[in-house]
């Protein structure tokens, strides 16, 4: 399925005032990426379902995108990465009407909208693509991404235990929460 994504980098101004650039990523971001993964408290990375700062990761990230496997937008401030949102659209036959969603938002930048103006750039994309639904997979601790992804519009749908692992070798259970875009015409987000 070819991605219609937007092109043209779109200029937005959050909550707090502060201009932000959302465009896609290109191969151009990876060290930048990286260097913002590094940023970042090590209770954000716990989470991760990659190890964003590691090079290599982020340059398989980037072959999804020549691929088409995943689009990924970039929010960019004062020319650093303030975050990114991710949809990886699921190539396997009995999954190919699924995307799934992941947002991470730079601490100096939570709490002022931008996740929810990423979300909305997945929701249309995602729309544009043909997909019918969204996922979105978290750990039931991670409290604050259950919070607005409900507040998106995503159900929950599974709770699987001890499902995932984390950096520490500690496991997790799994919450998984899908949102239906079929029928979007303008994301209320």
């Amino acid at each position: 399925m070819e991605h219609t994504q937007r092109t043209s980098p779109l200029l937005i101004t959050l909550r707090n005032g502060l201009a932000v650039t959302l465009r896609p990523m290109s191969a151009f971001d990876a060290n930048r990426l990286v260097s913002f993964a590094n940023s970042l408290p090590a209770s954000d990375l716990l989470h991760l379902r990659m190890d964003i700062t590691k090079p290599e990761v982020v340059r398989q990230w980037v072959r999804q995108l020549e691929e088409n496997t995943t689009a990924t937008i970039i929010a960019e401030a004062d020319g650093q990465i303030a975050g990114y949102a991710i949809l990886h659209h699921h190539q396997v036959t009995w999954q190919r009407h699924l995307g799934e969603i992941r947002i991470l938002i730079g601490p100096a930048y939570r709490g002022q909208g931008l996740g929810r103006q990423l979300a909305r750039e997945i929701f249309v994309l995602a729309r544009d693509m043909g997909l019918s639904r969204i996922v979105a997979q978290m750990m039931p601790e991670q409290k604050g991404a259950i919070a607005t992804f409900e507040h998106l519009g995503f159900q929950p749908e599974a709770l699987l235990s001890d499902f995932v692992i984390d950096r520490d070798g500690q496991t997790h259970d799994l919450m998984i929460m899908a949102y239906d875009v079929t029928g979007l015409t303008e994301p209320t987000v």
